[in-house]
This record gives structure tokens, sequence and C-alpha cells, in this order.
């Protein structure tokens, strides 16, 4: 059995997500406590216990401790991931209802899918928070993170049918993909920038509200010398919700940066935080933004058996490192990670060299 420290260095939900997938994916019995011993709620909130359960319901999983703020579980796999038809509600989890990211609970089934021995199809619908502070948000995993694991043979498509804001929730997403083999992935140059497009949408809210962000972001684009196509959008949720979503499409790669909206902030610094984000991306001349840095970890992992992937990314992250930690708990597959914490950084996965630096937490 694999044992994991939940409160590892960033010591968040993605120590969970990442064992839940090795776990489902290598079939090696899972001990994990001290589940997000930091956060200010511990434990497994509604979110991680819908990751826990649809890691589970994929490879016919023991558990013991999924129940909510559960600070210790056990995850035995039973069998080979299983292609199929899912359907995972966070609000099943919760009574009261949750805004928990879809997105994520994705994430903690979506390679292991991918790489079923089966071969098969697979359906997801998700229902919960589609767009959610400290998640990838819809447009994300749909403009930057499946494409680029199409790169790597991974066929997956996303189709939004409602959005979710925090906190309300309500959304639904489904995913499709075919099981295949995962190849490695090599993005070290970026090369010109192409194009650079948003959204800045709102629910339930006046629509000037998003006129204003798509205005101030192209303006403020503009300003530094890039051409933006940012268009305003009034869309169904079941609660209000505002946010803007912009996207670069580099020669070799995509990045993509977001802002959400809240009571007392004015539309025009939600757009600016937004542009604020893409500029320090756009001016490290990296291939990926921090986040797919982090999420390429995984499937860079469980490519190595066919090759080395390699990627530069304008700013490491604890989050990043923290992954990396757990990954070497069930793979003997060497990480190279060149830089610190805080500033660009360069990734090598599984190409033997004679030094190694990861930064100490």
């Amino acid at each position: 059995m694999i044992t994991i420290d939940g409160s590892f260095g960033e010591g968040g939900g993605q120590v969970l997500r990442t064992s839940l997938s090795l776990s489902t994916i290598t079939g090696q019995p899972l001990h994990l406590y001290n589940i997000r011993a930091g956060r200010s709620k511990p434990g497994l909130q509604a979110q991680h216990l819908t990751s826990v359960r649809a890691a589970a319901a994929i490879c016919g999983a023991q558990l013991e401790g999924d129940v909510l703020n559960s600070q210790s579980l056990v995850f035995r796999p039973t069998h080979p991931p299983h292609t199929g038809e899912y359907v995972f509600d966070v609000t099943e989890a919760r009574e009261s209802g949750s805004a928990g990211a879809t997105t994520l609970i994705l994430q903690t089934v979506l390679l292991p899918l991918a790489l079923a021995p089966d071969g098969g199809d697979s359906r997801v619908t998700l229902r919960g928070g589609t767009h959610a502070p400290f998640s990838p948000p819809f447009p994300y995993l749909r403009h930057v993170y499946l494409p680029t694991l199409w790169k790597m043979g991974i066929r997956a498509e996303a189709e939004l049918y409602r959005y979710g804001w925090y906190p309300a929730g309500g959304g639904e997403m489904t995913v499709k993909l075919r099981a295949n083999k995962i190849s490695p992935i090599s993005l070290t140059e970026r090369g010109e920038l192409r194009q650079v497009w948003g959204t800045a949408a709102v629910s339930n809210l006046p629509s000037h509200i998003a006129q204003r962000m798509a205005n101030r972001a192209v303006n403020v684009l503009n300003g530094k010398g890039v051409t933006a196509h940012i268009e305003a959008a009034h869309v169904g949720a079941t609660g209000p919700g505002a946010g803007i979503f912009i996207f670069a499409e580099y020669e070799h790669g995509l990045a993509g940066f977001t802002a959400y909206g809240r009571k007392g902030l004015p539309s025009e610094q939600v757009a600016e935080m937004a542009c604020e984000d893409f500029l320090a991306h756009h001016q490290r001349d990296a291939a990926t933004d921090l986040h797919l840095a982090d999420q390429l970890i995984l499937p860079a992992v469980l490519a190595a058996a066919r090759g080395s992937s390699h990627w530069t990314t304008c700013r490491l992250t604890q989050h990043l490192l923290t992954n990396v930690w757990v990954v070497n708990h069930f793979l003997d597959v060497p990480i190279h990670i060149t830089g610190n914490e805080g500033g660009p950084g360069e990734i090598v996965v599984g190409e033997q060299r004679p030094h190694q630096l990861i930064t100490d937490h």
C-alpha cells in the first residue's frame, strides 16, 4: 500500500486527485492521511469526496473513510479502469448543494479512462461548479488542457450545457473520450503569437458588466501592442456570476488566463487582472502557463515508457513541485526541474540525467 501525507507541500486537493489517478491506473492500494490538513476546512469536502467516488466507480475500489470532512482515506482498486458512461454530481456529496469544481473531478478520472486497457469509449457527465475560483474553468479545459492532451494522443472533447458559478454551482458538462496510448510531448519554444481571444461572461447580472470587462481587456492589451478579440456574453446559470477568460494561441502552444468578478470589484479591474496574468506570461517567453505546466506532470509521467517529455513554464509553482512529489511515490520515472519556485523553469520527464534539481519544501 502506498502511504501519502496529504499535508505535504501545497497540501491541497491536488495531492488527493493525483494519488487517486495513479492508484486507479497502477492498481496499487492507497492510504492517504492528513488530507487537506492545512486548509481552513480540512478533510474531504464535497468536490474531493466526489473525486474519490468517481475514481472508485471506474476501478471498483473498496473505500474506507469516504465521508465529508474525513482526513484519512483508504482506496483499494479491485480491477483496472473500465470505460463506459458515468455521471458524477457534486451535489450528491452534500445535501445543501455544492459548487465543487467539475473540472478537477474530471482530471481525477480522465487519464485512467483514457488509458483503460479495455480500449473503449467513455462519456462522463459532471454536475456542479464549472466556473469556480482555484480550479480550471471549463473554457480553460476546452481551449488549453484538452487540446494539449490531444497532441499526446488523448482524444477527448468537452461540451458545456450550463454554467455553474461559485457559490451556486448547478452547472453541467460532458466529456467524450476513447481509450488510447499516450505519447510524450515537447513544448520548449512557443513561437510567434498568432491570436488572443476570449469571453467576458455574466449570468443573472446586468449585461453591461460583460461589455465593460470585454472593452477594458481589449483596451489594455491594445495598449501593450497585442490585438485581442474579446466577446461579451450573457449566459444561463443557476446563480449570478461574472468572469473573463482570455486565451493566447502561439505557434506551438496555448495558454489561458481567468479572473472572476465579485461584489464591490469594478468590472474593469476584473479585466485588468486577467490581462496582467497574460502579459506576465507573454513577457517571459515560456511555452506553457503556470497551470498547464503543473497539469502536464501526470500525463508526461504516464507517457515516459514511450519517450521523454520536455516543456518550459513562465512560473514554477509549489503546486507543480508537490505534484512531482506525489508521482514519485507511485512510479520510478526521472523528473528534472531547472529553476526556482516562483520563477521561470524547465521540466524534463522520463530522461536520465546526471543531476536532478527540484526545489525543496
